[in-house]
């Protein structure tokens, strides 16, 4: 079976309940994280510095994540940051964040941030998205169980499906890296 073919099987399947735990809906979890942006959160091009989003982002997905699985856990990755607007001193930026996808100890969650003039009423914008995965873990850091997501709407469905195809060419990326760097390293090229 293709990739392709593993993929459009894998994503028509609903969340698996198989751990025992209860799943747990999209909007149980879902948080929105406002902040107003301010001449400390600048880079030289006088515009906030992507860096500051980029914390906004992972403080967000970090809340969401450990409310959907209950305590602690941790950034594994970030799949995607995407810059699609400058944003300014003075913008309030919301960062909204859901998880979209749990796996046995992991879940993807989604952000997308939002940026309005503090002193206007202009809707907000999107400046931003990202795609971050957390392990849950417990006490002595060791992962832990996840409840599944329940997607609750179409838009939710879709998220879930997106993160699966999102996985899939994650472990995909990872495992062909992997097994080039054992052909160079078979082959005498030191890296």
């Amino acid at each position: 079976m293709s990739l392709r073919h593993k993929v459009g099987a894998m994503t028509d399947q609903a969340p698996e309940v198989e751990s025992g735990i209860p799943g747990k809906s999209t909007s149980a979890s879902r948080t929105t994280l406002s902040h107003i942006m301010t001449h400390s959160d600048t880079n030289l091009l006088g515009t906030v510095h992507g860096g500051v989003i980029m914390k906004l982002v992972d403080d967000a997905a970090g809340a969401v994540a450990g409310r959907h699985s209950g305590g602690p856990a941790v950034t594994a990755s970030m799949d995607e940051m995407v810059f699609l607007e400058p944003v300014r001193v003075g913008d309030l930026v919301h960062v909204k964040a859901q998880v979209n996808w749990t796996g046995r100890t992991s879940m993807e969650v989604g952000v997308r941030v939002l940026a309005e003039r503090w002193n206007e009423s202009t809707p907000a914008t999107q400046v931003g998205s990202a795609y971050l995965v957390f392990a849950a873990v417990d006490a002595d850091g060791k992962p832990r169980r996840v409840p599944p997501v329940v997607p609750e709407t179409d838009r939710d469905r879709r998220r879930y499906q997106e993160a699966q195809i999102r996985r899939t060419h994650r472990l995909a990326r990872r495992r062909e890296i992997r097994e080039l760097r054992e052909r160079r390293t078979a082959e005498g090229y030191e890296d």
